[in-house]
């Protein structure tokens, strides 16, 4: 239940810092709808979307929250409940403050959003090097007003068709219990995903505890300078568990200790045959995260009138991995920041059977009026992959944008580019935004035993 401080209306309290000691007496909630009275939108308009849209309701909003009713005041934990309230993606607006009736009254929490609206139709088409590709299907990110995902999205490329159903929901039990979905039906294949459990919901938070499995029955396609290599059925079933424990934290820095099991039974059989080898897995691993908090909010980097949280956070993640053998894991990043720019590094390796090393720098810029700028590069190596397993920069969506299906495969990858995202319009009759996205880029994919694959343009 939301307790109110006082009949006056919430237009006449005061703002204002609480100091550490204080405690928070109660919590206000206030959100409205996607258009209110001073948009420009038409009438009309805004009328309809309201009626139209199911607004968030309280508790998912009281769930993110990071300081409850008794709780001393401390504004790092105000200011993250903020980001996790932006990353819930259903909200044009976030403001997480505190108020007070009376200037020696007592201390209220107050969270004040605004909706966005949350239901999109997918729709594209793509024609490159005489290869189609097209999707067509919606994505709702606040299902009821739950701060749920659902979409469902039915697709055809060069390779097969699909139909994809996800559901994500980060508070499906209690406050901060998570819960995915992904089921694909390919043209030759089936796959699914799930993933459950109380992930590290906040900087400070003593512990984690998530499981999570995988099936799949599908074909594999191994490409070589743009012609296909061969082609396997992948079968595949694995389930785990991964937790940790912080050895320490505080609102600005942790060091938490990791541990995982899995089971998998994963194999690769020829298509043309019903025999399929039976192979089981046993895999455990264990390590050390440590980081502490560096946020950049922005506007105008992925979207249009709504702030974005940017996480420039130094970590490093490592831990040892047991199977047949010993192996490894790596991953973390570093950052510069400045007045409107920031540069990050993230670095990322594994290996056992095969390994895989992964580095990449981007460089963003809002120094210029209305401008963007990211410069950004990446590279990576893999040795002795599984099939599928090796670098294909159309698969991922992160390489050259004017080439065909499968220009660029192999065990080596680079991509270089610049773009410039600039805002031409912020607010078209408060419905839409414009802008331009100028870009240059250079790069590929190719084999160890052969010369590089790369190429550039522009758009």
């Amino acid at each position: 239940m939301v307790a109110v401080l006082t009949t006056q209306p919430l237009n006449c309290l005061t703002d204002q810092t609480a100091p550490p000691s204080q405690r928070i007496d109660t919590v206000l909630i206030e959100n409205s709808n996607i258009f209110d009275r001073d948009d420009a939108t038409p009438d009309w308009v805004a009328h309809l979307a309201n009626k139209l849209h199911r607004r968030t309701r309280q508790w998912v909003i009281r769930g993110r929250l990071l300081l409850d009713r008794g709780a001393p005041f401390d504004s790092a934990r105000m200011a993250e409940s903020e980001r996790a309230l932006r990353s819930l993606g259903v909200f044009r607006s976030v403001r997480v403050d505190t108020v007070r009736s009376q200037p020696d009254g007592k201390l209220a929490l107050r969270a004040v959003t605004a909706d966005g609206w949350s239901t999109q139709p997918q729709a594209s088409f793509t024609s490159v090097g005489g290869d189609n590709t097209w999707d067509i299907g919606f994505i709702e990110r606040n299902f009821l007003g739950t701060a749920t995902q659902v979409s469902l999205i039915y697709g055809r490329n060069p390779d097969r068709s699909h139909l994809d159903f996800d559901f994500i929901n980060p508070l499906f039990l209690g406050r901060r219990t998570m819960l995915k979905l992904r089921y694909r039906d390919l043209s030759d294949g089936l796959r699914g995903e799930w993933q459950f459990g109380l992930p590290f919901h906040e900087t400070s938070a003593p512990y984690s505890l998530e499981t999570y499995g995988e099936a799949a029955q599908e074909r594999v396609l191994r490409f070589r300078d743009d012609t296909l290599l061969d082609s396997t059925r992948h079968y595949m079933l694995r389930v785990g568990v991964i937790g940790g424990i912080a050895a320490s934290a505080t609102t600005h820095r942790y060091t938490r200790v990791w541990a995982g099991w899995e089971w998998r039974r994963e194999d690769f059989g020829a298509t043309d045959t019903s025999r399929v080898p039976y192979s089981v897995f046993s895999t455990a691993r264990a390590g050390i995260e440590i980081g502490s908090v560096r946020f950049r909010v922005l506007e105008h980097f992925n979207s249009y009138a709504r702030r974005e949280d940017v996480d420039v956070s130094p970590t490093l993640r490592v831990g040892l991995v047991l199977q047949s053998g010993v192996g490894y894991e790596l991953s973390g990043q570093t950052s510069a920041v400045w007045k409107r720019g920031f540069a990050v590094l993230r670095v990322a390796a594994n290996g056992l059977d095969s390994t895989r090393t992964q580095a990449e720098l981007t460089v963003v810029s809002q120094n210029v009026a209305r401008h963007t700028l990211i410069a950004h590069a990446e590279g990576g190596i893999v040795t002795h992959p599984k099939p599928g397993a090796e670098f294909d920069p159309w698969m991922a969506q992160r390489g050259p944008r004017l080439f065909g299906v499968h220009d660029f495969t192999g065990t080596r990858t680079t991509w270089f580019v610049l773009e410039d995202r600039i805002l031409v319009a912020d607010e078209i009759m408060g419905l839409m935004a414009l802008g331009l996205a100028p870009f240059v880029d250079y790069g590929g994919a190719w084999y160890g035993d052969e010369p590089p694959r790369q190429g550039g343009d522009a758009g």
